[in-house]
């Protein structure tokens, strides 16, 4: 743990090499830093890259940083060597510094492996260095030469005590600890979701809470992460913005599951109206009464239309009968299509079954 001690800023030129003056940024003194190193077990950028955004999601769904890169509130220096294959023997390392996004670091890595390969097979050495990545040039270049723990001058602060961490008071933080991303990912595999879902709505800290209220309703999970992976990231997608930037509640979004459920509207109908539930917040009843999307489940209403439909495709049916069963699909369509996708789907296709035989 440390503070920040604001930066210099060499104007001119990139680095300090040619810059006709530097400028101190304090913007950031004093702001509390907790660094993080990790041990040179990670054998891939890709590898990398996944640690670095399973600890984003880890300090984001604790509380004590936004974990935005791009903002410079988590920031990651990699650390780089190369070793021969069945070799226990590191290899020099070189820093690289100036990675202002996981996809960058991800690059940044690749390119550091592949010219340090490249110096070692024609017979050079690595340099102990820190490096600089220009993802513009998509390209490290060297900052400054060999550093080791003496170069940083450390030197203990005499107006600090020690501070002495107890087992009791680790085990103390760690029972009030919330759910962490992968215990909730776990969970939610549990209860039905794919390890794709499940990984993609924890990404996203605003969606899971909203999806753990709705469940908490008790919404059935698998309609409900349909509407989630389905519409609503959709929706989130196109407009850029956050679950919580939108106006649907999980109260409203429990209530239009259970209309599905309960058969009062279609899950079409369902997916037509979700939009509107994001945009304006109104409640799926106020919607499916006004405008009278209610399903249609009565089947001496549906048979008339399911006939109707026959009675004007003789050709389609004479198809189906010879086999082509596949057309099934079509007249369940046509009939919907007749509805504006009130009918009870399940009553439609037995219909249709029955009465062309």
């Amino acid at each position: 743990m440390e503070e920040d001690a604001g930066k210099l800023v060499h104007a001119g030129a990139n680095g300090i090499a040619g810059s006709t003056y530097s400028l101190v940024d304090l913007n950031r003194a004093g702001t509390p830093l907790l660094e993080i190193v990790s041990e040179p077990d990670m054998r891939s950028s890709e590898e990398a890259k996944n640690y670095m955004e399973e600890l984003r999601n880890i300090v984001r769904y604790i509380g004590v940083c936004d974990g935005n890169l791009e903002e410079g509130s988590m920031r990651c220096d990699a650390n780089i060597s190369i070793m021969p294959k069945g070799s226990k023997e590191f290899g020099t390392r070189a820093e690289i510094k100036n990675v202002n996004s996981f996809a960058a670091l991800q690059r940044a890595i690749e390119y550091e492996i592949e010219r340090q390969i490249e110096i070692v097979e024609e017979g050079g050495e690595v340099v102990q260095e820190t490096r600089l990545w220009d993802d513009a040039s998509r390209e490290t270049r060297s900052m400054r030469g060999k550093e080791d723990a003496h170069d940083y001058r450390y030197f203990p602060e005499p107006d600090l005590m020690p501070l002495e961490i107890s087992r009791e008071w680790v085990e103390e933080i760690r029972a009030k600890m919330p759910e962490l991303p992968n215990q909730k990912r776990k969970r939610y595999q549990e209860i039905g979701l794919s390890e794709y879902d499940a990984s993609v709505i924890v990404e996203q800290m605003g969606l899971a809470l909203f999806f753990d209220k709705v469940l908490e309703l008790g919404a059935n999970p698998k309609t409900a992460v349909n509407f989630i992976m389905g519409e609503i990231t959709a929706y989130l997608k196109e407009e850029h913005i956050e679950i919580t930037d939108t106006k649907l509640t999980p109260d409203n979004l429990a209530e239009l599951i259970s209309l599905i459920e309960k058969g009062t509207i279609s899950n079409n109908i369902g997916k037509q109206i979700i939009i509107e539930m994001m945009k304006d917040g109104t409640k799926a009843s106020v919607i499916v009464e006004k405008k009278g999307l209610s399903q249609i489940s009565d089947e001496g209403a549906i048979k008339e239309l399911v006939q109707k439909v026959v009675d004007a495709h003789p050709n389609e049916v004479e198809a189906y009968k010879n086999g082509k069963t596949n057309l099934l699909g079509f007249f369940v369509g046509q009939v919907m299509k007749e509805t504006k996708g009130r009918a009870n789907p399940k009553t439609v296709n037995q219909l249709i079954k029955e009465i062309i035989g």
